[in-house]
């Protein structure tokens, strides 16, 4: 059983950055791929990006445009560096961790197998 503990979320003006971070612990050997997602109040849970986790390949959605960077050190930590936040970014973001492939197609949901708590990221205008 893999934990994912979420941590970096907060209260940023527009044009600021937040740096989100997961933390994986437990049976991580079976981790391949991780995910980070988003939800915003009234909105279904929509994909952000994905690395793998040998931390060599990263695939972002099209919103992102340049603005983020994923991540990840040795000691079983993934991080999301957000830069240029928008008041749309506005969400509970969730790290989520697959034991598929990496592939650019790993956007939904249903493909990852644990999931954190949530970090709740907030960009006033």
């Amino acid at each position: 059983q893999v934990q994912l503990l979420e941590s970096g979320g907060g209260l940023v003006q527009a044009g600021g950055s937040l740096r989100l971070s997961c933390a994986a612990s437990g049976g991580t050997s079976s981790i391949r791929t991780m995910g980070w997602f988003r939800q915003a109040p009234g909105k279904e849970r929509e994909f952000v990006g994905s690395i793998d986790w040998s931390g060599s390949r990263t695939y972002y959605a099209d919103f992102v445009n340049g603005r983020f960077t994923l991540s990840r050190d040795n000691k079983n930590t993934v991080y999301l560096q957000m830069n240029d936040l928008k008041p749309e970014d506005t969400a509970n973001h969730y790290c989520a961790a697959s034991r598929m492939k990496f592939a650019t197609t790993n956007q939904d949901q249903i493909e990852y197998d644990y999931w954190g708590q949530g970090t709740q990221v907030t960009v006033s205008s």
